[in-house]
């Protein structure tokens, strides 16, 4: 008689390695919570690596502490650094720059702590809070296949997601408002997976809070929701769609036509599409006579179809096989048709908005081929394709600085300016390189260094590193000698960083502040901007 022997014979051992890593990954909750963790650690780490080797400046990081710190006061969003430098009028607020009352969100941090670094802390949560969303979107594409395999799926897009390019530029250059729209974005797309459509309009009100031309994007949306349901029975999505595509551009048109103006902005000073024509009205004109010219405009830089290849082919293509890259579709069409080179490159923020929805999208069309057996290999090929793609692409445009000690530590001269900038003290009024401006606004009252003496107590500049906005080191060097000749005295000096210290009361020739007729300017972007597609 056969004796069964395997009840007692006693399991093997596991490891407690092994058993850690169980109780760690075991579930679904714990493993998007390890991702959330580690997105929110690596977007920290390079956003304070930029703040202590002081390569973040008050344009843009030390423009947004002033402003939010205004909003922590219960005021406007406020910024001498943007209104002095731009010289738009008396009474101006960021919300005449760019519409993006869902600022206001961000003033509790200074509450707790009042520093410029509240804000790299507070983008790092932003984007970190996509974590979980990607992670349903996948397991909504991914619901046709097996559990193992959407299980797999969704571990991989919330750690493609955690260390996207996109996300890592965007934290290296510094704090935008644009931080908004990558949550807000990836939770309309998810909403609208789970036929969610109140928190998918409400997510819409917050991207047409976030910046005003985001409009465009939600109408996009709409667009989207309208072709996926067309012969359905859902007419509640439908509604939401018709309510995004109209909703959508009139939020945008009311926000610049109106509210912009009204808060001291000015009509058209972001319309950077000369090419096409003089303002939207003119260029609508044109294009109903010649739509040509939109392809001339797109394709009148090399860098332009560069973008579109490295974005779209990075991906192996897989977005446009789905209707939600059509959500990208404005976003991308404004920094094509562009004349400004800034727009043209991956080493700004403005990949950050694109992030969600190319990924959301190549993850739609890789769900879809998997749960179709004749297509199902290739589409496991071209889905880890993608993702190490992505993840390879992450290494040299991020991650891998945060390896090497010398980029935590300033160069000679930004380390001087750290130096400088303890001279002076509370509450003056300083002229400020670019490079040490945000060090300064939580304690002084503070504008930039430009091309325009502002007569203010103290100056701090350098003589021989080029800063933005002077074209050479050389007008630097001379607006140094232009002070010392009129009222300035040196105070310090290192490393080619100079402080100076007003003491007399003559007036210094071109010597400026924007008043109530001032008109904006626009800065001239240097002749080397516009020529990498790796490089700002």
């Amino acid at each position: 008689m056969a004796v069964d022997t395997r009840s007692a014979t006693p399991a093997p051992a596991r490891a407690p390695g092994a058993a850690v890593r169980s109780a760690l990954l075991g579930s679904p909750a714990r493993r998007t919570a390890l991702l959330t963790v580690l997105c929110f650690a690596v977007m920290c780490a390079i956003g304070l690596q930029g703040w202590t080797s002081v390569a973040l400046g008050g344009f843009d990081l030390g423009i947004f502490d002033q402003g939010i710190r205004g909003y922590a006061h219960f005021g406007l969003p406020v910024s001498t650094l943007k209104s002095y430098h731009h010289e738009f009028p008396h009474g101006f607020s960021l919300l005449g720059d760019h519409f993006s009352p869902v600022l206001a969100l961000l003033a509790p941090l200074y509450w707790i702590w009042d520093d410029p670094r509240s804000l790299i802390i507070g983008q790092s949560l932003l984007f970190a809070a996509g974590v979980p969303l990607i992670r349903r979107i996948a397991a909504h594409a991914f619901a046709g296949t097996a559990p193992a395999t959407t299980r797999r799926a969704a571990d991989l897009a919330g750690l493609v997601y955690a260390l996207g390019w996109p996300l890592l530029v965007a934290a290296r250059v510094g704090f935008h408002e644009v931080a908004f729209a990558v949550p807000l974005i990836l939770l309309m797309l998810e909403r609208g997976l789970a036929r969610r459509y109140w928190t998918v309009a409400l997510s819409a009100v917050l991207l047409c809070c976030t910046k005003e031309d985001l409009g465009l994007m939600v109408a996009a949306y709409g667009l989207v929701l309208l072709l996926r349901l067309r012969g359905s029975g859902d007419r509640a999505g439908r509604r939401t769609g018709i309510g995004l595509l109209v909703g959508g551009p009139l939020a945008s048109v009311v926000a610049i036509k109106w509210l912009i103006p009204a808060m001291g902005g000015e009509p058209g000073y972001y319309w950077n599409y000369g090419s096409i024509g003089a303002d939207a009205g003119d260029a609508l004109h044109k294009l109903l006579g010649n739509p040509f010219l939109l392809v001339q405009a797109a394709f009148d830089q090399p860098l332009k179809p560069l973008l579109l290849l490295w974005l779209f082919g990075t991906m192996f293509l897989l977005p446009l096989r789905s209707a939600t890259v059509l959500c990208a579709v404005p976003l991308l069409a404004e920094r094509i048709l562009s004349s400004n080179p800034n727009h043209w490159s991956i080493a700004r923020h403005y990949d950050s908005m694109l992030w969600p929805i190319l990924l959301t999208a190549a993850i739609e069309v890789t769900g879809r081929l998997m749960a179709e057996e004749r297509t199902a290999r290739r589409a496991r090929l071209l889905g880890l394709a993608a993702a190490g793609c992505a993840l390879v692409a992450a290494v040299p445009l991020g991650l891998v600085q945060l390896a090497v000690p010398s980029s935590w530590q300033p160069k000679t001269s930004e380390a001087a300016l750290v130096r400088a900038a303890a001279l002076i003290p509370d509450g003056a009024s300083v002229e400020a390189d670019n490079q040490i401006a945000p060090r300064l606004t939580a304690r002084a009252d503070v504008v930039l260094v430009d091309g325009t003496p502002r007569g203010r107590e103290y100056v701090l500049t350098r003589s021989d590193k080029r800063s933005f906005p002077f074209e050479t080191d050389k007008q630097q060097a001379e607006r140094i000698r232009l002070l010392l000749d009129h009222g300035y005295r040196q105070i310090w000096a290192e490393d080619g960083v100079v402080l100076l210290h007003r003491e007399g009361t003559e007036p210094i020739p071109g010597e400026h502040v924007p008043g109530a007729d001032s008109k904006p300017v626009q800065d001239k972007v240097p002749s080397d901007v516009g020529h990498n597609l790796f490089r700002g």
